[in-house]
């Protein structure tokens, strides 16, 4: 329970600098929709846009620059997860390596006990071991084929 609680610590002090980059980004895209609000009431109403092509265009621009702001935060935030399915995915179809191969990688060495989406368990003499899956994909695999 001990070592629970300590990972989960771990991983949201690690996941902070990357909240606090995601809101960053998202208030900067905040602060755009809201010049360009501006920009368009000011250009508005010196040119002969009617008021409510004026207010539909700040809305789709608000709409627009807001999304794309959420979208970008998001990507931030969820960088690294994102990078573990999307490798778990193509190591699933792919499949360089099976359960109970037994594989070396990044300095990591043991058999193969469980493949998902996020890690690839490896099992040793006592412990496991989670390996996300986007450093499985970019770093070069030794496999010995049904080793267990």
């Amino acid at each position: 329970m001990h070592d629970g609680l300590n990972q989960l610590v771990t991983a949201t002090v690690l996941f902070l600098p990357r909240l606090a980059v995601s809101i960053a980004t998202f208030l900067g895209f905040w602060v755009a929709a809201a010049v360009l609000q501006a920009v368009v009431a000011r250009v508005g109403g010196r040119s002969y846009l009617g008021d409510d092509v004026r207010r539909l265009i700040q809305r789709v621009l608000n709409v627009g620059v807001l999304t794309f702001g959420a979208v970008t935060a998001l990507g931030f935030a969820l960088r690294d997860i994102l990078a573990n399915v999307v490798a778990g995915t193509l190591i699933l179809i792919y499949r360089p390596f099976h359960r109970h191969d037994r594989v070396s990688v990044a300095g990591f060495e043991g058999t193969v006990s469980d493949i998902d989406l996020r890690y690839t368990t490896l099992q040793t003499e006592g412990k496991r071991i989670l390996i996300p899956n986007s450093t499985l994909f970019t770093n070069a695999i030794s496999v010995v084929e049904g080793a267990a």
